[in-house]
């Protein structure tokens, strides 16, 4: 085969891979954005799916229903002075100032152990205020570690 013939292929290769990407990845971009309904039904599942009512929970504890534990995650220090009564004490804080999220593998096994004591209960967890990321970032941590669970729709200040 002459150079010349090489390089024209070569150049027809480049061009029609150039073309063809470009078309596939048009599509592919475009297939899969989701709409803007498509993003708020599943923002809407998502929520149902993470939060709890705090009146669900509250006329459950009234009945005497016992199918979930509340977990605080506030500081161990803040819990024995006031908590959700019944709840227990998993603290992703030192103390009211100083997170310990860095602690994973002794949050993660506080709560595997939560879990396997209690197999048929939901795990709910809650901290100090509807806005606080500190139930956010522990459900995140439990989550990349097989570990679900739910989200009280308000915090303590709330809840008091």
């Amino acid at each position: 085969m002459s150079k010349k013939i090489f390089f024209k292929t070569i150049v027809w290769a480049i061009v029609f891979g150039l073309i063809s990407g470009g078309l596939a990845s048009f599509f592919i971009l475009n297939i899969q954005s989701p709409s803007e309904e498509e993003l708020i039904t599943d923002y809407y599942l998502t929520e149902n799916a993470v939060h709890v009512s705090p009146h669900h929970i509250r006329k459950a504890m009234d009945k005497g229903e016992s199918d979930f534990i509340l977990v605080d995650v506030r500081s161990q220090e803040e819990y024995e002075e006031e908590h959700i009564i019944g709840a227990v004490s998993i603290p992703a804080y030192k103390d009211p100032d100083t997170s310990d999220y860095d602690d994973v593998e002794r949050i993660v096994n506080a709560f595997q152990e939560l879990i396997e004591d209690n197999p048929d209960k939901d795990i709910i967890i809650y901290c100090y205020s509807l806005p606080c990321m500190s139930g956010r970032k522990v459900g995140l941590m439990l989550a990349e570690n097989d570990i679900y669970v739910q989200q009280l729709g308000v915090g303590w200040n709330e809840w008091r």
